[in-house]
């Protein structure tokens, strides 16, 4: 869905102003992309941020083009700024959750400041109303959560959460087909919700779910969802055996190199074990214990996303 940013209550002045703040704290020679397409040019933020805006991107990223001190480009590390909640994704996936629930879900993403919800697409439309104009994305979750489905029913259904108000995508790989070596089903599975995503201005999340590949197969897996134009590596759903660990978070930052994001989700429930996946190289944190985590109070034990 494309967004105007006077109908998501952003006027020039207020864009010129966050824009100003954000470049303040970041090092010259940006590297800008929107939501589906990226370039790279020294740029003043503000003057090049407007007519993607407008155009239709629903969000814009903004990476150093170079290390300090020069060599290769490297992601931006929310922890750094000290704002942790900024790369979290605040995280509703259970069957049973209310109206009520997602309604509160969305005030504590605004409350907090963090970069999306991340709700079942029945949920999109309702969570794009209450967060239009907050900052806060809406992301969703498609083949959810075994990745079998076929690649035109995951096409689908990514298609209607982006037009429900999604920006961002998250879909599970055919563990299945990963593990069974259909390496050309799995790449053209990716490569079909990305052309989707892409086409709608929307950015893509590849589930790896990790627990269930070996080493060998997570680097094989992020290699061909980087080849295929995921956005995003993630690793995990959270309702399979396992969540998130930092070798894994490693492993996958290793295989796509300092562009593509690494998501960390799964069992990740309090700020230690956030900026323990930050320092490993995540750009994002899936979490259901995210004001805990934003807080720096303990989560309840074994409970959450």
């Amino acid at each position: 869905m494309m967004i105007d940013p006077t109908q998501a209550g952003l006027d020039p002045t207020d864009l010129e102003d966050l824009l100003a703040e954000t470049g303040a704290r970041l090092l010259a020679g940006e590297r800008l992309h929107g939501a589906g397409s990226s370039f790279s040019m020294q740029v003043d933020l503000a003057a090049a941020a407007r007519p993607l805006v407008a155009a239709g991107a629903c969000r814009l990223g903004v990476c150093s083009s170079v290390a300090p001190g020069g060599g290769a480009a490297r992601c931006p590390d929310p922890s750094r700024l000290g704002d942790i909640a900024s790369a979290i994704d605040h995280t509703l996936l259970k069957a049973d959750a209310t109206q009520s629930e997602v309604d509160q879900l969305c005030a504590e993403a605004i409350e907090n400041r963090f970069a999306s919800v991340c709700v079942n697409s029945t949920w999109v439309r309702r969570c794009a109303e209450i967060l239009q104009g907050s900052g806060v994305l809406v992301c969703t979750v498609v083949g959810f959560p075994l990745g079998a489905a076929l690649t035109e029913v995951k096409s689908y259904e990514a298609r209607r959460a982006i037009e429900d108000g999604a920006c961002e995508v998250d879909m599970v790989l055919n563990v299945g087909a990963m593990k069974s070596g259909l390496l050309d089903a799995v790449r053209a599975d990716v490569a079909s919700v990305a052309a989707t995503c892409h086409g709608l201005g929307a950015r893509l999340k590849v589930i790896l779910e990790t627990c269930l590949l070996t080493k060998d197969e997570i680097v094989q897996a992020s290699e061909l969802c980087k080849a295929a134009g995921a956005d995003f590596v993630k690793t995990s759903t959270g309702f399979s055996s396992g969540g998130a660990t930092v070798e894994d978070v490693a492993l996958m930052r290793r295989a796509v190199g300092p562009v593509v994001g690494v998501k960390a989700s799964g069992g990740v429930r309090d700020a230690a074990a956030a900026h323990a996946m930050l320092e490993a190289g995540a750009t994002r944190i899936g979490a259901s214990a995210s004001v805990a985590i934003a807080q720096g109070a303990p989560a309840a034990a074994g409970s959450g996303y």
